[in-house]
């Protein structure tokens, strides 16, 4: 799935990607709406995202230009608004065919929700079945340990993609791993979850350098902790983010 970002400002880029890439998308970015028209045909998109704040004059093209040929159906239009979108152009954009308006800031949880939920209405119900996964960064509390039931080592390495069903994990030592079949349960589980440490019991569903498990039973609330701390995770990467670059002015 593909999804166009016309944009001029980096800093909103950052932003929709920590929110739409979960959801699966791969993002194609253009900077210039004449640019992006150009290559609708060869993008091919599942869904458009467009600031009208870096192109006040230009979005309207850009949506008549796109619904001429593709309709909300097949490739739905989100407009990231400004403090200056005057509350009259909402109506129009709606009547070009706009599939829904959320804030460019994206600075409360209902915005975000808003944003992926219009966009989350538009992928097919194969991808649906996926859960997003989340790619672990370096300042993400998670941890991971798995006991060989074969030998009960302790296998220890790194997580690197999770999400609500499942991980990507990357051993230590391999080859602590080798006598570990394909769909081979693994009772012996510990998951650090922030300040938690949760035990799922996992199956080994993918072997190779990175291995990926599958969650096959987790408590009910163990399970409920897991699934709200992926949700508030984009919110937190943002203040990080923020973090981050409030700490590069200062040190200059």
């Amino acid at each position: 799935m593909k999804l166009l970002l016309v944009l001029g400002s980096d800093e909103t880029y950052d932003l929709i990607s920590l929110y739409v890439k979960p959801l699966g998308f791969e993002l194609i970015r253009y900077r210039h709406v004449l640019k992006a028209m150009d290559n609708i045909d060869e993008a091919d998109p599942t869904g458009i995202i467009v600031s009208v704040g870096d192109f006040p004059r230009h979005w309207k093209i850009l949506v008549q230009f796109v619904r001429a040929e593709r309709s909300k159906d097949a490739c739905p239009i989100i407009l990231l608004k400004n403090e200056k979108f005057p509350l009259e152009e909402t109506s129009k954009a709606f009547f070009l065919g706009v599939s829904g308006i959320v804030s460019e800031s994206l600075d409360n949880p209902q915005e975000i929700n808003r944003l992926q939920s219009i966009l989350s209405r538009y992928i097919p119900v194969e991808e649906k079945r996926k859960s997003p996964r989340i790619h672990i960064e370096s300042w993400h509390n998670f941890g991971f340990l798995v006991s060989n039931p074969r030998d009960n080592a302790i296998i220890s390495g790194e997580i690197k993609t999770i999400s609500n069903t499942g991980l990507s994990f990357s051993p230590t030592h391999a080859s602590m791993m080798k006598d570990i079949l394909l769909n081979d349960e693994l009772p012996g589980c510990s998951l650090r979850v922030g300040d938690r440490i949760l035990s799922p019991v996992c199956k080994l569903v993918r072997t190779g350098r990175i291995v990926s498990l599958e969650f096959t039973a987790l408590p009910e609330e163990e399970q409920n902790f897991l699934d709200k701390y992926l949700e508030d995770l984009p919110l937190e990467d943002l203040k990080h983010k923020q973090g981050e670059k409030k700490s590069v002015k200062k040190a200059s």
